[in-house]
């Protein structure tokens, strides 16, 4: 009986894409069900310590909901770094300007907060409409 863990190599490792449509869809559950795909965690291969994961690409952001009372009270801040640097926006006007960097945050915050999550999300493309450009990857549809 063989007691050792499987880790999947650097050449075994197959990138697929996929899209998914954040239409009429609460951001948080679109987000984790995208940093699932980007870290791999749907595959049986699945290793914690390497990116094996796959590319995800985004639809619709602008029509990605917040669900409660989130549009009123949420807020995105950000620090300078210099003194009385804090910068805070409502999320009402961040989805109004730019759903983009909303979806891109949620799913952020969901990754691993080092060099590996860095590299994950790489593999996000975020749209606020219905086109994108990666039509030449032949992408697949994940539906949740």
């Amino acid at each position: 009986m063989n007691n050792t863990t499987y880790s999947v190599k650097k050449n075994e490792i197959e990138s697929k894409w996929y899209i998914i449509d954040a239409a009429n869809k609460p951001i948080g559950r679109v987000a984790t069900e995208a940093a699932k795909l980007l870290r791999g965690k749907h595959k049986p291969t699945f290793t914690p310590n390497i990116d094996v994961g796959d590319h995800v690409i985004i639809l619709n952001c602008n029509q990605a909901v917040l669900t409660g009372n989130k549009l009123n009270e949420k807020t995105y801040k950000h620090h300078s770094g210099y003194i009385g640097g804090m910068r805070e926006v409502s999320a009402k006007d961040v989805l109004a300007t730019n759903p983009e960097k909303a979806m891109m945050l949620a799913v952020k915050g969901m990754l691993p907060h080092t060099r590996l999550g860095a590299a994950q999300l790489k593999k996000l493309r975020v749209y606020a409409g219905n086109e994108h450009e990666n039509t030449a990857q032949k992408p697949e549809v994940w539906n949740f």
